[in-house]
């Protein structure tokens, strides 16, 4: 029997890692909504988030927004970005054309997503990629291709999953094969869909983990502090919010009840998710802060200062050569 490794005998090494935190962006639509838009930038940089994913309207819709705003993260902000890329109705020439564009910004993270299907029911251009498992390959190619200037790294390729059964999938055993699926195309971590039960995040990873999932899965959590934002998203998602919490916002007597309420029950949600083992919290935004900021300081989230590192680092006095 061969004798134990180094890193056998210090079993503690994987607890090193501290909670991972993040947050999604979408471009904005008017110079009103940039505006606010920035203003939640700055706010939520003072956080520093290990990044902030940028969303990608169906089939690129609103593509050179995306792209503008991540070009303005990289170039005025500390803050990292997380390209989302939708593939349906884009064939691989066109997908390779933007990844390569995206890189050439600085991107080193993309989203994976498969993008909604035509809302006229009908079919995917002929030629076009039809799911995020043939993105991820074509993104691995790309990156092939440039591992040169990349300095032979690697992209950070995310993917998403589902605490509940997708709206077009069969069962919940099926969206974890894909899953699954998606982890040997080389997905790196996934970031899980909207959810409204603290249960449902570790039914995902025990579900995932029995099928062969490794890769991190980290619980995608919305502040439940909107009652209308929370009916339409379980329209789209086709899972009812929790009929309590609904009626309590419903009820509640000012904004600020509402904002209490809805923070409350997220932060259980994101507790419910961390004792559960998840690796990280990535907030869904809206491009607003507030909401989000409470959330965060009520979680009191383990974190490393990354800027005081740079701060010891550039005030640390230099050797005589």
């Amino acid at each position: 029997m061969s004798p134990p490794s180094l890193i056998d005998i210090h079993p503690n090494l994987s607890d090193a890692a501290p909670v991972a935190l993040s947050y999604e962006l979408f471009p904005p639509r008017s110079p009103k909504a940039a505006e606010t838009l920035w203003t939640t930038i700055r706010e939520l940089e003072s956080t520093e988030p290990d990044y902030v994913s940028v969303t990608y309207g169906a089939s690129g819709s609103n593509r050179d927004t995306a792209v503008e705003l991540i070009n303005r993260l990289l170039l005025e902000t500390t803050l990292r970005p997380l390209a989302h890329l939708t593939c349906v109705g884009n064939t691989p020439q066109e997908l390779a054309g933007i990844i390569g564009e995206l890189l050439d910004t600085g991107v080193r993270g993309i989203l994976a997503l498969r993008g909604d299907l035509p809302k006229d029911g009908g079919e995917p251009a002929a030629g076009s990629l039809r799911y995020a498992q043939d993105l991820i390959e074509l993104i691995r190619r790309v990156e092939q291709r440039r591992s040169a200037l990349l300095c032979a790294g690697k992209i950070a390729v995310g993917v998403a999953a589902y605490p509940t059964r997708h709206p077009e999938s069969p069962s919940e055993e099926h969206d974890v094969e894909v899953l699954l699926a998606k982890q040997r195309s080389g997905a790196d971590f996934a970031i899980t869909q909207v959810f409204f039960r603290t249960e449902e995040y570790a039914d995902l990873l025990t579900r995932a983990r029995r099928a062969g999932v490794t890769i991190p899965i980290i619980p995608g959590v919305m502040p439940l502090t909107s009652l209308r934002r929370l009916k339409r998203l379980g329209e789209l998602a086709g899972v009812e919010p929790a009929p309590e919490l609904m009626e309590r916002l419903a009820a509640a007597d000012s904004d600020i009840d509402r904002l209490h309420i809805g923070v409350d029950a997220t932060v259980d949600l994101a507790n419910a998710a961390l004792d559960a083992g998840a690796p990280g919290i990535h907030l869904y935004t809206f491009n607003e802060h507030q909401s989000a900021l409470e959330v965060l300081d009520k979680l009191a989230l383990p974190r490393r200062s990354r800027t005081a590192g740079r701060r010891d680092a550039v005030a640390r006095p230099q050797l005589a050569s």
